[in-house]
C-alpha cells in the first residue's frame, strides 16, 4: 500500500486472527526485514540487532516449540486456551523472532567509561524500534500481526533448532499473516497527560 509514514503508524495495530497467504512475495517479505535491519538507528551504530524469519515449516515448528513448551508449564485442565491461542499464531504465513547480539554490546561496553551501564538499556531501544519497523512494514504490506513474549521459557530449544547463536538473545517473537479479523477497539489516554510542551 505504501502509506505515507503517519499512515502507516496509524494503521499498525495487533492482529491475533490471522492466516495462511501473503499478499506478497517471500523475496518482499525478506526484502522488509532486510531494510529494517540496515536502517533502523542503534545506539552509537552497535547494530545489535538481529532477525530470524521463520516461513512454513518452520514457523510451524516454531508454535509447536512454544506450545509443548507451555504444555509442560499449564495445567492440562486449563490448556485449552493455550492450544487455541497457539492455533492462532501457527494460522498465520510466518514468524518473525528478534533478538539482540551480546557480543557487540559487551565490545561496546569495554570503552564507553561511565556509560557502560546505559547499554544494556539502550539495546532494548533499539530492539523495539526494529518490533516496530517491521511490524509497521508488515502491515503495510497487506499482513496482520502480532507482538508476542515467550522467552525466556523458549530460548534454549529455539537456538539450537535453527542454529542460532548463543551470544544472541530472544527478545520477542511476532507471528503474521493475513488478517481474517478486524483489530479490537484502541482507546486513546488524554493528550494533555501524555505530551508536554513548553516554549
Amino acid at each position: 500500500m505504501e502509506r505515507n509514514f503517519k499512515e502507516a503508524l496509524k494503521h499498525r495495530r495487533s492482529y491475533y486472527g490471522i492466516k495462511n497467504e501473503s499478499p506478497i512475495s517471500d523475496e518482499q517479505i525478506q526484502e522488509i526485514m532486510n531494510f529494517a535491519v540496515l536502517h533502523t538507528p542503534s545506539a552509537f551504530n552497535t547494530q545489535t540487532s538481529r532477525i530470524v524469519l521463520l516461513l512454513g515449516k518452520e514457523h510451524l515448528k516454531m508454535w509447536e516449540i512454544v506450545r509443548e513448551t507451555l504444555r509442560k508449564i499449564v495445567p492440562a485442565e486449563k490448556f485449552d486456551p493455550t492450544d487455541q491461542k497457539m492455533d492462532s499464531f501457527a494460522n498465520g504465513y510466518g514468524t518473525v523472532l528478534f533478538f539482540e547480539d551480546f557480543a557487540p554490546l559487551e565490545a561496546a561496553k569495554d570503552g564507553a567509561g561511565s556509560y557502560a551501564d546505559k547499554f544494556d538499556d539502550w539495546s532494548n531501544h533499539t530492539a523495539g524500534m526494529h518490533q516496530l519497523a517491521v511490524w509497521t512494514m508488515l502491515e503495510d504490506a497487506g499482513f496482520g500481526a502480532s507482538l508476542q513474549h515467550y522467552n525466556t521459557i523458549i530460548d534454549d530449544e529455539v537456538k539450537e533448532t535453527w542454529g542460532i547463536n548463543k551470544d544472541w538473545k530472544l527478545v520477542a517473537q511476532m507471528p503474521f499473516g493475513m488478517p481474517t479479523a478486524e483489530p479490537g477497539e484502541k482507546e486513546f489516554g488524554p493528550l494533555t497527560e501524555r505530551v508536554q510542551v513548553f516554549k
